[in-house]
């Protein structure tokens, strides 16, 4: 089987991020044939400094190898360096209904916020289908906001198939079941849309600063308090072993104790939890070129897959000769 998903570098990743994505396709690289791409393009809807953007994708590149993404077992690339992913998002949108793109979830919030969609937002959800159908993908792991995203992939690839013959394998969601499961400092879920991030490489004295100001009810120190419902409880025991996250919610359910104490057990947790990536992240930082060089590569395998791909979708709907017509050339 294969799996793709890409992620996009729009800021440093987070602890939702990895909690919520990264920690999936790590697992996944054991299993299956993974894709996994640095989402560029898409960034481009909300990144207007071109060095920024530059810097947050080898930051990014950087971030996953730290983290575990393999290159002898999955392909890393950047979605730029694959040409094809455009060429066939332009065929996918001669099959897509204005309707269609009209009813997706990212357009229609902008919209009801009163904020300016620009044709890229508009049109993201086909770029996002092309990305998939180019590297004939079977798995897709999304979150619960993302499946709608799959579903119009299917159609698009569905209706193309109707009309112009099977081209496109179609692809099936797996549904990140963490994806919604990272709350922020503030309790909501962990966004930079929401500014309530905190990141998985940040300075550590920033990161123990930040997280002793995350937001906490006002109960008595004394008050008993149920571990389920506390928003620090749950990103304690995503970082803590099971014994200490027993301890913890044996804690709360006494009481006596106060979110002074469950913040420092959470600072030093992630300290931990995170002490190893932190260290491959600051060796993979010295040699940029090393980092470059496995997207290089990467991109290459991409191509291959992708030019495959577009091959056989232009055969099909006719803008390329047809294979008789060149072998008589």
């Amino acid at each position: 089987m294969r799996v793709l998903s890409g992620i996009q570098p729009t800021g440093r990743f987070h602890w939702g991020n990895y909690f919520g994505a990264i920690r999936q396709y790590i697992e996944l690289q054991d299993e299956h044939e993974g894709y996994y791409f640095i989402a560029n393009l898409h960034a481009l809807t909300t990144i207007r400094d071109a060095e920024r953007l530059r810097q947050l994708t080898l930051d990014a590149a950087i971030d996953l190898l730290a983290l575990g993404l393999d290159p002898h077992k999955a392909t890393l690339f950047v979605q730029s360096d694959v040409p094809q992913v455009t060429q066939l998002t332009w065929i996918l949108m001669t099959c897509t209904p204005m309707g269609l793109l009209e009813r997706c979830h990212a357009y229609k919030e902008k919209k009801e916020r009163g904020l300016t969609a620009d044709a890229g937002l508009f049109t993201y959800p086909v770029l996002m289908a092309a990305d998939i159908l180019a590297y004939d993908s079977n798995l897709v792991p999304v979150g619960q906001d993302q499946v709608q995203h799959i579903e119009v992939c299917r159609d698009l690839a569905n209706s193309f198939n109707h009309h112009f013959g099977k081209a496109f394998v179609l692809p099936e969601a797996r549904i990140l079941s963490s994806a919604a499961k990272v709350p922020g400092t503030d309790g909501e879920k962990m966004s930079k849309s929401y500014n309530n991030t905190i990141e998985i490489f940040e300075d550590p004295k920033a990161q123990r600063k930040k997280i002793m100001r995350i937001q906490t009810d006002s109960r008595p120190m004394d008050q008993p308090k149920d571990p389920e419902t506390d928003h620090l409880f749950q990103l304690f025991r995503l970082m803590a072993t099971e014994e200490e996250t027993q301890e913890m919610a044996d804690l709360y359910r006494r009481g006596g104790f106060g979110y002074g104490q469950v913040k420092q057990a959470l600072a030093d947790a992630a300290e931990r939890f995170f002490a190893e990536p932190r260290a491959r992240r600051a060796e993979l930082e010295k040699h940029p070129d090393t980092v470059r060089d496995i997207l290089d590569a990467g991109a290459t395998r991409a191509r291959e897959t992708a030019a495959e791909v577009l091959e056989r979708v232009e055969q099909a709907c006719g803008i390329a000769p047809s294979r008789v017509a060149a072998a008589k050339r």
